[in-house]
C-alpha cells in the first residue's frame, strides 16, 4: 500500500512525538498492509477496533485502505488518544473512524460494545494471552483477531489457551500476523480486572 501524503504526515508527526515507533514512516505503513490483507473479505459496514492503537499504525492505515469499514482506535493514554482524534480531524473522517480513551479490559466489560466487533487489531499490545483475554469479549462469534506476530517464534497460540476465550486459531499461514477466530461467544468472566491479564495471563 502506498499512503495518501496527508497520511503520511500524520504519522510523521506521530513519530516525531515518540507515539510511533523508531524507523522511517513507510516501514509501519507496509507492516500494516499485513493487517489490511487479513481484513480483505471483511464486509463493508464491518465494525473494527485497533487495541493500544499509539501513533495509528495499523488503525489509520486501515481506515485509508478500507474506508468502508467504520473503526474505533482504542488507547489508554490520554496524549496518544488526542493526537489520534486530531489527526482523525485532519484526514476528515470523523464520521467513521473514532478514538476512544480507555483500557482495553474496562470497554469489554461495558455491555454496550462485548460482542459488537466483526474484527480487532493488535500490534505491540502485549503477549497473547493478555491480547486474547482483552479482544474475546469484544468480538462477536464468528468475528477475528489479527495479531502482529514476530519473526521465526514457535506458536505462541496454545489450543487450550485460546479455548478459555471461545477462540480458535485460523488455518493456513497469514505473513507478519496471527488471525484468530471467535468460535462461541467469551465468558462473562472475562476480561479480568485492569491490569490482571498483562500481570497473570492465562497461558
Amino acid at each position: 500500500m502506498i499512503a495518501s501524503a496527508p497520511l503520511l504526515e500524520v504519522l510523521e508527526r506521530a513519530r516525531t512525538l515518540g507515539v510511533l515507533g523508531p524507523g522511517p514512516v513507510a516501514d509501519h505503513v507496509a507492516h500494516a498492509q499485513w493487517f489490511i490483507d487479513a481484513l480483505d473479505d471483511l464486509p463493508a459496514d464491518s465494525n473494527v477496533i485497533d487495541l493500544g492503537s499509539g501513533g495509528g499504525v495499523p488503525g489509520l492505515v486501515i481506515a485509508e485502505a478500507r474506508p468502508d469499514l467504520r473503526l474505533t482506535l482504542l488507547d489508554s493514554m490520554h496524549r496518544r488518544t488526542a493526537l489520534l482524534s486530531e489527526a482523525i480531524a485532519f484526514l476528515g473522517w470523523e464520521s467513521r473512524v473514532t478514538a476512544v480513551l480507555g483500557r482495553a479490559e474496562t470497554f469489554g466489560r461495558l455491555s454496550e460494545h462485548r460482542g459488537t466487533f466483526h474484527a480487532a487489531t493488535a500490534r505491540s499490545f502485549g503477549p497473547p494471552a493478555t491480547v486474547a483475554e482483552c479482544a474475546a469479549p469484544l468480538l462477536h462469534v464468528g468475528g477475528r483477531l489479527i495479531v502482529s506476530e514476530p519473526p521465526d517464534q514457535p506458536d505462541r497460540w496454545p489450543v487450550e489457551g485460546l479455548e478459555l476465550f471461545g477462540m480458535v486459531a485460523e488455518s493456513g499461514e497469514s505473513a507478519g500476523v496471527k488471525v484468530l477466530l471467535q468460535q462461541v461467544a467469551c465468558s462473562d468472566r472475562f476480561p479480568r480486572r485492569d491490569g490482571v491479564p498483562a500481570k497473570r495471563p492465562l497461558f
